[in-house]
């Protein structure tokens, strides 16, 4: 039994890997300016700083296990397959692009538009991965949703910032 179930055990280690992995090299490239989190205006349901790492690895774990999901529906719907796992492979450059964008370059309108921009394609990947499996679907909606909250966030830093 434990030869027929490794291999999708490692599929799915792998597939949280990748999420994790993007969000540990987002991190690497803009930690330096994170501090800026604590220095700007926030709105008053802003979560503290040390709630986003947490949420986070929560995301990218239902990220990575939904694409898991995906993937393991290759042999029966190859082309499906493909295009859901490229739409959400857009999705991660898009999501590692933000922080980047947010803290590096303090450039807050932009991010909050890289934010919808991604939201876009989370809901593309929602779309193809419901025709797929339905709950690789229902697990990247807490990500939208969490996406959208982010915006409301970014979009009132611009505002009692600038």
């Amino acid at each position: 039994m434990w030869e027929k179930i490794k291999p999708y055990i490692r599929i799915y280690i792998i597939a949280i890997a990748i999420p994790i992995g993007v969000g540990l090299l987002s991190t690497l490239f803009t930690k330096d300016n994170m501090n800026i989190y604590e220095e700007l205006i926030v709105p008053n349901i802003a979560p503290p700083a040390l709630v986003f790492p947490i949420v986070w690895t929560v995301l990218y774990t239902l990220m990575g296990v939904s694409s898991a999901m995906v993937y393991n529906r290759r042999i029966t719907d190859t082309a499906d397959v493909r295009s859901a796992l490229t739409t959400y492979a857009v999705s991660l450059v898009i999501n590692f692009g933000w922080s980047i964008i947010f803290f590096n370059a303090n450039a807050f309108l932009l991010s909050f538009l890289w934010l919808i921009l991604l939201l876009y394609f989370i809901i593309k990947t929602i779309l193809e991965y419901r025709k797929i499996e339905p709950l690789a679907a229902y697990l990247q909606i807490p990500y939208a949703l969490w996406v959208i909250f982010a915006g409301y966030l970014n979009i009132a830093i611009y505002f009692l910032n600038t």
